[in-house]
């Protein structure tokens, strides 16, 4: 199993619950392909450098797990279609 860091940047102008409901969703996508969820760390709300879709800021999830190496792919393509998530980066960490 290898382990990966996903940062996804969530749209500002969702409610605390609405925003709590996107993560779980990564978190469920994550989990049906067979990933195991480690550890989700929330930086908050934080300016971007440059608008992104008119918005001036977004919120920062990093989640961090263990899967093989085809789930973060998978994950991936169903992120980028969901509403609400601005950006998303999915690295793999060394050992």
């Amino acid at each position: 199993m290898n382990k990966y860091e996903l940062a996804v940047v969530v749209s500002a102008k969702l409610e605390d619950d609405a925003r709590a409901e996107v993560v779980e969703k990564v978190k469920a996508l994550i989990t049906r392909f067979g990933g195991n969820v480690t550890d989700v760390d929330e930086w908050g709300k934080r300016r971007f450098a440059y608008e992104i879709q008119k918005m001036k800021e977004g919120y920062y999830y990093f989640v961090h797990f263990e899967s093989d190496a085809a789930v973060p792919g998978e994950v991936e393509q169903r992120i980028r279609i969901m509403d609400n998530v601005l950006r998303y980066l999915c690295v793999k960490q060394e050992a």
